[in-house]
């Protein structure tokens, strides 16, 4: 079964993204926070040490450190990115991303268009 997103397209919604923002011990947590037909938030809170293996997408991507640090590889090349960053990635770049720190982020996928 598909975890409901926690903001419906048609209603709107007051979110705290720190009260919504889980961490597992050596482990990564997602939620969905909204899905529409055009694109997709979601919240990520990452033990030290976690990392996602280099992969793409086919959508454009917005990610907004919102608390900790990583190391994000874009097409190879690092990136340290800390609270408050905001990194844009065109689709289909290879990406993959590694908390230096515990850290959450949000990320924002838009369909191109």
């Amino acid at each position: 079964m598909s975890e409901q997103p926690l903001i419906s397209p048609d209603q709107q919604k007051v979110v705290s993204l720190d009260a919504e923002t889980k961490f597992a011990a050596n482990g990564i947590v997602s939620r969905t926070l909204f899905r529409s037909t055009n694109g997709r938030v979601v919240l990520f809170g990452f033990a030290a040490g976690q990392e996602l293996t280099e992969h793409t997408s086919t959508q454009q991507a917005l990610i907004q450190i919102l608390s900790g640090e990583c190391e994000f590889q874009l097409a190879g090349k690092p990136h340290h990115l800390k609270t408050g960053d905001l990194l844009y990635m065109p689709p289909h770049l290879p990406h993959a991303v590694k908390a230096t720190t515990q850290f959450s982020m949000l990320l924002t996928l838009i369909k191109p268009g």
